[in-house]
This record gives structure tokens, sequence and C-alpha cells, in this order.
């Protein structure tokens, strides 16, 4: 009953109301989502259940991949098919500047994020702003994008796959590119294929979740090593203390103790092993 669900969620509802859907089918009282979708967008959607949500900051630092589909010739105030069109632009454009924009945006570079976000200024959200009719531009935060695949064309709509770090916005790299080809652009369409180790090809439906869908904690994290501890360590662990350990390199692990309880996640560093985060 601890650990993570790989949701599929639906286009058209809340990442909230995937959740509250999940919890009902499944009689779960504490669960939390890993990493926000927005209603037009659609796909995983991470879950953490009881003590699984312990470890959600583990998942929202990592890595995603998104097939997007970019509408190009129509920009929207919210850089996305949710908003009111802002310009409508008939210019033409190839597919060959298209691909050198593409690939422009591949690397390390600086973003702007969308006016109608979930990032805070003086601890209320952008999009607020932006509906009251004061939108306020945040400075621009470093973004990686790692690669940008399996693209083509069709009439004025770019399908593509882009694999990036936490915190980037597809919806900007909508806006960019409709920006660089001189016509405008939003996200017309987004599906998440991927996030850190959960990926869409194991995902499950709403309907089709059983308790047997809860992946146990320690399948989360399956590119850590494993340490168990005799008694003795267990007890300092368990408390919190640091100890002397020095058959394993500096590095996360997933912790056991000798009769294979998982017990959690700990860290060593200078040859010392201490907790980091306790089921």
């Amino acid at each position: 009953m601890h650990g993570f669900i790989n949701l599929i969620k639906e286009k058209g509802i809340s990442s909230n109301a995937a959740l509250q859907k999940a919890k009902k089918q499944l009689n779960i009282k504490k669960a939390g989502h890993l990493g926000t979708l927005d209603p037009m967008a659609e796909g995983v959607l991470v879950l953490g259940i009881n003590r699984g949500t312990k470890f959600s900051s583990y998942f929202l630092e990592s890595d995603k991949v998104y097939r997007a589909e970019i509408t190009l010739g129509i920009a929207t105030d919210t850089d996305d098919a949710m908003g009111q069109v802002i310009l409508e632009n008939t210019s033409s454009w190839t597919k060959d500047a298209a691909m050198n924009a593409l690939n422009s945006f591949i690397g390390k570079s600086m973003q702007v994020a969308p006016h109608y976000s979930a990032l805070k200024h003086k601890g209320k959200p952008l999009y607020k702003y932006a509906r009251e009719g004061t939108p306020i531009l945040k400075p621009p935060r470093e973004v990686n994008i790692f690669s940008i695949e399996n693209v083509s064309f069709k009439d004025n709509v770019c399908i593509c796959d882009i694999h990036c770090s936490k915190g980037t916005y597809i919806r900007a790299i909508a806006r960019d590119l409709g920006k660089k080809l001189d016509v405008g652009g939003h996200l017309s369409g987004l599906k998440r294929l991927e996030q850190g180790i959960f990926n869409i090809n194991d995902a499950q439906n709403i309907d089709d979740l059983t308790l047997d869908s809860i992946i146990p904690i320690e399948e989360g994290f399956p590119k850590l090593d494993r340490i168990t501890l005799n008694p003795e360590q267990t007890k300092f662990f368990l408390n919190g203390v640091k100890f002397p350990y020095k058959e394993k390199q500096n590095s996360l692990y997933k912790i056991f103790s000798n009769d294979k309880i998982f017990l959690g996640l700990g860290e060593i560093d200078e040859s010392n092993l201490k907790l980091t985060r306790l089921v």
C-alpha cells in the first residue's frame, strides 16, 4: 500500500481530478501526483501512494519526454490551445527553417516561462496576475533540451518528441518556435511519454487500477545499489545517526535491514552513511 502508480491521465481533466478519481478507485486516503500535467495534456502522471509521497522530490527532479503538437501561424495568450488567439499569420515557412529552429533549442538555454503558469511572484501564481490583466514577466530560467526527435510536419502542424530537464515549459518552446519563424505558434497537443523511470508503455488507465498497480517504493529506484545493515547499524540509521561505512563509494543507496525490510534512502559521504529519506 506504499509506493507509486504509473497513471495515464486523459485529456480534459486536471491532474488533481485524475488523482482524486484514482484514490476513490483504490479507496486510498493519502496520495499525491509527482509532477502536474495541464488539463489539455495527457500521458504519464506519477502518483505517490501513502508513504510513497515522501519520495516525491526525487521524481519532481527527473527528466521528462513529451510528444508535442505545435501549430504554427497562430499564437495565443496562454501559449497553448486553452487560450485566446492573439495573432494569426498566414506567412509561409519551410520545413528546413523549422528544423533548424527546433535544433537551436537543443542544449542548455534560458527560457522565459509563460504568463499563464504556476510559477509564483510574491507568493501568487503568475496565471492569477495574467487573468487580472497584469501579467508578470519572470526572469529567464536555465533549461536543458537533451534531444528533439521523430519530427514530422503536416500543413501548419509540427509534431516532435522532446526530452528535457525539469522545469521546461513545452508551451514556451512552441511559442518561441513561432517567434523564430516569425509566424507565431502555440502548443496544440501534449502527451507525456516518460518521467524518470516511468514510461507510458507501462502506464494504466484509471479504470484499470487495482492495488496490484502500486509499485513498491524500492522498485522506484532501480538504478540505485542496495546496502544491507546489521541490527546495530539499522538502529543508528532509523534514528538519523550518521555512522562509518567504508564498503561503498560516495553515492545514494537503497537501505535494507538484515531481514530484508526496505528502510529508505541513505547517502555515503566521506565514508559515513547518513539517512536522507525514511520510509
